[in-house]
């Protein structure tokens, strides 16, 4: 089992997508493990993306995404990165195919309404930024279904 970083952004907070988006990853065969619903600090937000700190949309970025509240989670399930990078979709809307929460919903590339790890490495990362220490859900398997431990 594999556990993977997604954020519902600011945008998708404010155009009311969490419900759509949390139903696409539980249908999908997911399970969301961890949950937190808050305005990201700067702090956390540099850190968060602090591969392009370099880049002149660096200021901007953290900016947009520390302006408003967005949903972090913590999603397992087997090959969890790969596929939620295919439920979310191209990170450029015009590219994302339609029935992928991008292709569905973003319009523009510095707005496109989630986020989600692009490796294990990134995913492991972005969970301790996030997450840090914090107690996650556990799930074990019975059968087809899904306990608490």
């Amino acid at each position: 089992m594999e556990r993977t970083y997604i954020m519902i952004k600011p945008d998708g907070i404010a155009r009311g997508l969490m419900g759509d988006i949390l139903s696409r990853i539980e249908r999908k065969g997911l399970k969301i493990v961890g949950m937190k619903f808050a305005v990201m600090e700067e702090a956390k937000a540099k850190e968060h993306y602090a591969e392009h700190a370099e880049r002149p949309f660096f200021a901007g970025l953290v900016d947009f995404i520390t302006s408003a509240p967005s949903l972090s989670l913590v999603v397992e399930g087997k090959d969890a990165v790969k596929i939620m990078r295919s439920v979310n979709g191209a990170t450029k809307p015009a590219e994302a195919a339609p029935g992928t929460i991008r292709g569905d919903f973003a319009m523009d590339t510095g707005r496109n309404v989630v986020h989600a790890s692009d490796s294990l490495e990134s995913a492991e990362r972005e969970i301790k930024i996030h997450f840090g220490n914090a107690a996650l859900l556990s799930y074990k398997r019975c059968d087809d279904d899904y306990l608490y431990e």
